[in-house]
C-alpha cells in the first residue's frame, strides 16, 4: 500500500509541489483566524448574531462579483500574477482586520478578503488543471486538498491558544503567512496558461461573454447548483458552529479549535485513500454517497449537547468532504473546455460565495427567531435536497448512456 502511495506521488511537475507547499503556509495563516472570526466580531461589536453574520454576506457579495470577473481575467492575463495580487491583497485585509473596532471597518476588511480570495482560488484551480493531465486530476486535487488541511490541522489548534491571549497577534500571523506564499509564487512559479489560449487576443469583454457557454452547459450547471447546497451546510458549520458552542454550551476557543483540527487531520491521513477508493465507482454515484454524510452531520449537531457530540458531527461532515470535494473539483475541471477553463472554474468557485452569502444570515435569523437548533435542522433539509440533486444527475447520465 505504501509503495502504491509513493507511485502516485511521482509524475507531478515541480510547480505542483511549490503550490502544495505554499498552500500549507496560506491555510495555516487563514485558519488561525477563520474558525474564530464570528466570535471575534461578535465580542468586539456586541451586536445581534444576525447583524454580525451579515458581515459574511458582505464578504460573499464581494466574493461573488470577484469570482465572476476572476475567470475571464485568469483566461485573459494568465494565472500567476492574478494569484499573486490576490494573496498580497488578502494579506493587507488581515492587517486591516487587526485594527477593526466598528462594524464599518469589519465590513471593509471582510469585503476586501471576499474581493481578493477568488483571484487566488480561481487562478490556482486553473493552474492545477493546466499542470496536470485529466487522468491524474482527481489524485492531484486530492493531494492539493491534503496540503490545505496540513495547514488547517495546525492553524485552529494554534489559533485557539494564540487568540485566547490576543486576536491581534493571530491576525498578524495570518497576514505574514499569506504574504510569504505570494512572494514564493512571484519568484519561483511560471505562467501555465495554455499557448492556444494565450495566443487569442480577444478583449476582456469577449472573455466575459464566454460565460454563456458555461451557463448553457447543463451537466456543469447541475453540478454547480447541487454543490452549492453542499457548501451551504459546510458554511453553517464553519461560520456559526464556533459561536453556537461557545454561547450556548460554554465551549471555549481553545476547546473548539480541536474540531477543525480533527477535520484537517482526517483529510491529511485519509484523503488520498478515500479518493483512490471512490475512483472505483462512477463519479456521480460516489457523490450521492458523499451527500448522505451532509444530512447526518447537521442532525448530530442539532441533537448534541456537549463537546464530544459536536466533535462527532465534525467527523461525519469530514467524511462527506473527503468524498465530495476532490471529486467535484476534478469533475468541474474535466467538464471545462481548455480555452474556457478559468471561467468554468470561476463559476464552480461561486458555490462557496453563494453559500457564504446565504447560510450565515439564514442561520442567524433562524437562531434568533425560532431557536438555536433551527439552523442545524435547516442543514438537514439542505443535505436531503443535495442528495436528491446528485441522484437526479446520476440518473440522467445513466439514461444518456
Amino acid at each position: 500500500m505504501l509503495t502504491g502511495f509513493r507511485r502516485e506521488l511521482t509524475g507531478y511537475p515541480r510547480q505542483f509541489w511549490l503550490m502544495f507547499t505554499g498552500v500549507i503556509l496560506l491555510t495555516l495563516g487563514i485558519t488561525m483566524i477563520w474558525p474564530f472570526l464570528m466570535i471575534y466580531a461578535s465580542e468586539t461589536l456586541s451586536l445581534p448574531l444576525v447583524t454580525v453574520a451579515s458581515l459574511m454576506t458582505i464578504n460573499a457579495i464581494s466574493g461573488l462579483i470577484s469570482s465572476i470577473l476572476a475567470g475571464p481575467v485568469v483566461d485573459w492575463l494568465g494565472r500567476k500574477w492574478v494569484m499573486v495580487v490576490g494573496l498580497i491583497g488578502n494579506s493587507l485585509c488581515y492587517l486591516l482586520l487587526s485594527r477593526a473596532d466598528r462594524y464599518g471597518m469589519f465590513a471593509i476588511a471582510l469585503g476586501g478578503t471576499g474581493l481578493f480570495s477568488p483571484l487566488f482560488s480561481v487562478g490556482s484551480d486553473a493552474m492545477l488543471a493546466d499542470l496536470i493531465p485529466s487522468e491524474k486530476r482527481q489524485d492531484a486535487f486530492a493531494l492539493y486538498r491534503m496540503a490545505r488541511n496540513i495547514g488547517v490541522a495546525a492553524g485552529p489548534a494554534i489559533g485557539g491558544f494564540v487568540l485566547a491571549y490576543s486576536y491581534k497577534i493571530g491576525l498578524y500571523g495570518a497576514a505574514v503567512g499569506i504574504l510569504i506564499y505570494g512572494l514564493l509564487l512571484s519568484i519561483f512559479a511560471r505562467e501555465t496558461i495554455p499557448a492556444a489560449d494565450k495566443a487569442q487576443k480577444s478583449s476582456l469583454g469577449k472573455k466575459l461573454g464566454g460565460y454563456w457557454s458555461a451557463l448553457r452547459d447543463k451537466p456543469f450547471m447541475w453540478l454547480v447548483g447541487a454543490f452549492t447546497l453542499i457548501q451551504m451546510i459546510a458554511v453553517l458549520v464553519w461560520v456559526l458552529l464556533s459561536v453556537y458552542v461557545k454561547t450556548f454550551y460554554g465551549i471555549s476557543e481553545r476547546m473548539y479549535g480541536w474540531l477543525p483540527t480533527t477535520n484537517a487531520l482526517m483529510v491529511v491521513f485519509l484523503q488520498v485513500g478515500v479518493t483512490r477508493y471512490s475512483k472505483r465507482f462512477p463519479v456521480l454515484q460516489s457523490m450521492c454517497r458523499g451527500a448522505v454524510f451532509y444530512i447526518v452531520a447537521p442532525m448530530i449537531v442539532a441533537l448534541a449537547n456537549g463537546f464530544w457530540g459536536f466533535w462527532l458531527g465534525m467527523v461525519i461532515l469530514t467524511l462527506g468532504e473527503l468524498v465530495m470535494v476532490p471529486l467535484a473539483g476534478a469533475y468541474a475541471a474535466n467538464l471545462a473546455p481548455i480555452d474556457k477553463r478559468g471561467r468554468y472554474m470561476s463559476l464552480y468557485g461561486l458555490t462557496w460565495h453563494v453559500a457564504l452569502g446565504i447560510s450565515p444570515v439564514l442561520g442567524g435569523f433562524l437562531s434568533d427567531t425560532i431557536n438555536p437548533q433551527a439552523p442545524w435542522w435547516a442543514g438537514v433539509v439542505l443535505g436531503a435536497a443535495a442528495l436528491g440533486a446528485f441522484w437526479w444527475m446520476n440518473r440522467r447520465q445513466l439514461k444518456g448512456k
